[in-house]
């Protein structure tokens, strides 16, 4: 590794290192993401793009590189990539914002034991007066990155839906979900689409793994 680099194309070779040093496990998750990445009741471009924005979440640039080459070879145009990774900008931000209800129980010292209920994401239109124009913007955005585009609504709901399993944001895979459905998505594809946010989550850990070894040498 060269000195105080970090991440370098030529790192995520070392990958197929842990074929050897832990081969059960390693030759389990290939199968599992390869299974995932076929083409089902979602064909394979969707799963690319979905796969670019969940890699855009986890923050994994191997991820990135390799699902956008993937994404570009199925057929994704740029405008397509760009608008899958602003989809995922805006789960992540709403995933924030989202927990901010939690936020504001904690603050006024709620005393119900259950931390997370339907009813709690009604408290959400209160940042609406604590902080009027930031709220605002994130609520211009939010409803301009999820609307119909170059990608359908029910392809970015769908994509909303895998990003939000990767953020953890119970209320975003409620308000997602829903909203998938409604633009026609079928459970099979709901469920699809979940199982490559798994996989890219997963992937993300795995991919890292290529940093662990670098470090390990030093």
């Amino acid at each position: 590794m060269e000195e105080g680099i970090l991440y370098k194309k030529q790192y995520f070779t070392r990958l197929q290192e842990f074929s050897s040093l832990a081969p059960e496990a390693f030759r389990a998750f290939i199968a599992f993401d390869q299974q995932v990445m076929e083409s089902g009741s979602l064909d394979l471009k969707l799963k690319e793009l979905t796969a670019v924005a969940v890699a855009h979440t986890t923050g994994c640039p191997y991820c990135i590189e390799l699902h956008v080459g993937n994404a570009k070879t199925a057929g994704a145009s740029k405008e397509e990539m760009g608008e899958a990774i602003l989809t995922a900008a805006a789960l992540k931000a709403g995933s924030a914002l989202a927990h901010g209800v939690n936020a504001l129980n904690a603050y006024d010292e709620n005393k119900d034991d259950t931390l997370y209920k339907k009813s709690y994401f009604d408290r959400l239109s209160e940042f609406s007066k604590l902080v009027p124009q930031p709220f605002q913007a994130f609520a211009a955005f939010d409803a301009e990155a999820v609307k119909q585009g170059v990608l359908s609504a029910k392809e970015k709901e769908l994509i909303a839906v895998a990003v939000a399993h990767t953020t953890g944001c119970p209320y975003c895979i409620e308000v997602h979900t829903k909203a998938a459905k409604a633009a026609g998505a079928s459970l099979e594809e709901t469920a699809e689409v979940i199982m490559v946010a798994a996989a890219l989550k997963a992937g993300s850990a795995m991919a890292h793994g290529v940093n662990a070894l670098n470090a390990y040498d030093e």
